[in-house]
């Protein structure tokens, strides 16, 4: 009999993965959550700050006796920003090392391909770094979100910055891909709504380096106001050729420019930029006394300037904490996504917007504010702006 229990328990296990994907990762004294970050290919910057964000609030939650008596353990694997490695190393965390959740994982690609692997095991895909509509849409119970899209981002500001800024001829400069077209389709939409359309489009493929010729197009056609769905490198590329040509439109970027690199690398040419936003830069020196401690206590740990992608590493396991500890001290799957359905997430020292969720909602918030490059730093300058969910 007693050689045969185990046989028996492994046949419950397979005959319900309910029951087995409930418990997975959870034990009487450790919960198992897991990332996939990009730790050594073109964003590893963005994926080194993520989970060093991430680290620095376990190790608190852990110093303060873990969530409801258990200890929680993050386990992280590199994707090097690759699709096919993110669905090995989502084999390996939901398979091999059983987590119980995979929490902030980078990438929209890499997001799309390591979901079937989690949601075939019952394994939430909690808050993941992206702002595309897939980690929402189409609804299923095992998504949540919390970035704004890129698309409600330019919905939203595109139109206010353009009539703040009484613009007669809104242009824009997109790469051609997913991304880029995303940001693109926004700011038409919001334009739209003031009775503009966009006036002159030029796009780059992914991986340009030369922009001369999108800006001289735009410089020729007079565009007062540029959008631009750029990342990092061709942000800093494009305004610098511009500001070389003579040509000094508004300039306004998604969340994806909304970093410390553009400033590090571009200089002052970056001044005037605009981008969307939600949490702000956690600079060292930063007014708000909060901030200021929270970005010395990070560079004390990790000897290293905190940024954005920090903020959001730290702020998505903060979530992730709060809604275990709601589930009590009977953590499963459904208790934990009963939790998050009735939760309310308040403000937080980094300024970010409430975020609310429920049976049929899994984007916490599309909200978004605006900051701009002044004297080589991020400074908020526009209250939330939102449309209804």
């Amino acid at each position: 009999m007693k050689t045969r229990l185990p046989l028996l328990g492994t046949a419950l296990v397979l005959a319900s993965s309910a029951v087995f994907a409930q418990s997975q990762g959870v034990s009487k004294d450790e919960i198992v959550i897991g990332s996939i970050q990009d730790l050594s290919g073109p964003i590893a910057g963005f994926g080194k700050q993520v989970r060093l964000g991430m680290m620095l609030r376990v190790d608190e939650v852990n110093e303060q006796g873990g969530v409801n008596g258990r200890k929680v353990k993050l386990l992280v694997e590199d994707s090097a920003y690759d699709p096919r490695r993110a669905v090995l190393a989502a084999q390996k965390l939901v398979n091999q090392d059983k987590i119980f959740a995979m929490v902030g994982h980078i990438g929209t690609a890499q997001n799309m391909a390591a979901m079937p692997v989690q949601f075939q095991k019952n394994v939430i895909n909690f808050f993941p770094v992206t702002a595309a509509r897939e980690m929402y849409e189409p609804f299923h119970k095992l998504k949540y979100s919390f970035a704004a899209p890129y698309f409600d981002q330019m919905k939203i500001a595109v139109p206010k910055l353009a009539k703040d800024k009484g613009a007669k001829k809104v242009c824009t400069m997109y790469q051609d891909d997913e991304f880029g077209l995303e940001v693109k389709r926004g700011a038409e939409e919001g334009l739209k709504s003031i009775g503009m359309t966009m006036a002159v489009e030029t796009s780059y493929k992914r991986g340009a380096t030369d922009f001369s010729s999108q800006m001289q197009k735009l410089a020729s056609e007079q565009c007062d106001m540029v959008v631009l769905g750029t990342i990092i490198r061709e942000t800093i590329g494009g305004i610098a050729t511009a500001k070389r040509l003579g040509f000094n439109p508004t300039f306004i970027g998604s969340s994806a420019a909304y970093t410390d690199l553009i400033h590090k690398l571009g200089g002052p040419a970056m001044n005037g930029l605009y981008a969307t936003m939600t949490v702000q830069n956690p600079y060292t020196d930063e007014a708000s006394q909060p901030i200021r401690f929270w970005a010395n206590k990070y560079k004390t740990k990790f000897n290293e300037d905190p940024t954005v992608f920090s903020v959001y590493g730290y702020n998505l396991v903060d979530t992730f904490l709060k809604a275990a500890g709601k589930a009590g001290p009977n953590l499963t799957t459904e208790s934990f996504i009963k939790a998050m359905d009735t939760m309310k997430i308040p403000p937080d020292i980094f300024g970010s917007a409430e975020m609310t969720f429920s049976p049929t909602k899994r984007l916490g918030s599309n909200a978004t504010r605006l900051s701009q490059l002044q004297e080589n730093r991020w400074k908020v300058v526009s209250d939330y702006m939102q449309i209804s969910q």
